[in-house]
């Protein structure tokens, strides 16, 4: 298990901030899978890897929301709490790459899926912006 500080160390912006370690390291799936309910396997476009059929195999914010367009997303204005609607905030990489997603749970906080470390539950998408993954480049949404 990852300590805080470890935590805290790649993710400056928890310090401070509510968040919970909610599960153990795994590497069945991974951040982008975990936004999309998906527990049994590890999304990402590469041949390595699950991703959506017709969905260009792109490390490009298009070709995430066109995958998460598959389970019935599609762009929004804002990561604020939407009633009848869940959220997916993709985080980008200063050059515009895809680093992260976050699913917002009903009660308006975020769960995050570090890599192959913990799941989180965090208070905002900011929690997790800065140097590992970036900032928040789209909010997408589903109707519940």
């Amino acid at each position: 298990m990852v300590s805080i500080a470890e935590i805290e160390r790649d993710f400056p912006n928890l310090r401070g901030n509510e968040y919970t370690v909610t599960s153990p390291e795994g590497t069945s799936y991974n951040c982008i899978a975990w936004a999309a309910h998906d527990v049994d396997r590890w999304w990402w476009p590469s041949p390595f890897a699950y991703w959506p059929h017709h969905v260009p195999q792109e490390e490009t914010v298009t070709s995430f929301t066109q995958a998460y367009a598959t389970q019935g997303y599609s762009p929004c204005k804002d990561a604020g709490l939407e009633s009848g609607f869940e959220k997916i905030a993709i985080y980008v990489n200063p050059m515009g790459i895809p680093t992260h997603a976050a699913r917002q749970l009903p009660n308006g906080k975020w769960t995050s899926k570090l890599g192959t470390l913990e799941d989180i539950e965090h208070l905002a998408t900011s929690g997790l912006e800065g140097p590992t993954y970036g900032s928040v480049g789209v909010v997408l949404n589903k109707p519940l």
